[in-house]
């Protein structure tokens, strides 16, 4: 995985301090949100936890396997947040935690009448590009996520907003709640159009765009054209697309590039040298660089270590 979407573990407790091995608690309780940071030291399994309010979990260290109303159970890992509703009961097992590989994981939880005042605003000041997909938290539709770096970022700010001891405290912490509201309702649309396009050409014109970026990889993509695509001038195109999904068309071009290098590069026989030419980068030096930046190693490397799991 991207080290950009692998959050920062937090010191974990001694064991001297620790209360309980499964699911010790420490709580932070601010005017805008509670954050909870939960520690398991040992093998468990059925452990009921219900929070009172909508909350947003994410994976720090460790595996958990997840049980929630109406869905089948499935692993739980860093990078990765869940989306639980006020009237739902999470039910964890804690498969491989002991005292050398414990699972650590923060939870948010968020008011309600906080959530309804973010998504009026979003509404009233910055609609979407579809009036008929207005901004929505949707607890349950795409309620597990793939952290993006935006979302990680704005998680570990509320990390240290609420470790923090200054008068400005309180007030920091509702706008970075709020910032925490939109990188969600971001990340859910990126799942929404990102990953099921094909199902939406017809009612959001972001989703032609998408499809045609996912198809024509090895192309050049100006965005000219896919401005054209969507019915809009460059500078507003560049606007929206942002607004919606919380990264600009370029970053999303170099998301997919990247992604579909990752896939070739597993393959014995490519060599990183076609597979810069076949991704559309058309330039090794460039592309052995962002795939450092975003990766933390060289697509030579990659393949290597591929092929070794292989």
């Amino acid at each position: 995985m991207s080290r950009t979407l692998l959050p920062t573990p937090i010191a974990l407790h001694p064991e001297a301090d620790l209360t309980t091995l499964v699911e010790h608690r420490t709580v932070y309780s601010l005017n805008a949100f509670e954050l909870n940071i939960f520690e398991t030291h040992q093998q468990a399994a059925q452990v009921p936890l219900s929070m009172g309010a909508l909350v947003l979990t994410t994976m720090l260290r460790g595996k958990k396997v997840m049980h929630l109303p109406g869905r089948d159970a499935f692993d739980y890992l860093p990078g990765e947040s869940v989306i639980v509703s006020e009237q739902q009961t999470m039910v964890i097992d804690f498969p491989e935690a002991d005292e050398q590989n414990p699972t650590q994981c923060l939870a948010v939880a968020i008011p309600a009448d906080t959530i309804r005042g973010t998504v009026d605003m979003l509404n009233e000041r910055y609609p979407r590009v579809e009036e008929h997909t207005p901004w929505l938290l949707d607890e349950h539709a795409y309620a597990h996520l793939h952290n993006t770096p935006e979302l990680t970022g704005t998680l570990e700010r509320i990390i240290r907003v609420s470790q923090e001891d200054t008068a400005a405290k309180d007030v920091l912490a509702g706008f970075t709640l709020q910032e925490l509201l939109v990188r969600l309702m971001q990340t859910q649309a990126r799942k929404l159009i990102f990953d099921n396009y094909a199902q939406h050409l017809t009612s959001h014109r972001f989703a032609h765009v998408v499809q045609h970026i996912k198809r024509n990889l090895a192309e050049p993509l100006p965005i000219e054209k896919l401005s054209e695509m969507a019915c809009m001038s460059k500078a507003t195109f560049f606007r929206l697309f942002k607004r919606e999904f919380g990264l600009t068309p370029v970053e999303f071009i170099i998301q997919e590039r990247l992604k579909e290098a990752k896939r070739l590069l597993r393959h014995p026989l490519s060599t990183v040298a076609e597979v810069c030419y076949r991704t559309g980068f058309n330039n090794p030096a460039y592309f052995q660089k962002l795939f450092r930046k975003h990766e933390g190693l060289t697509p030579g490397v990659y393949k290597k270590q591929q092929g070794a799991l292989g």
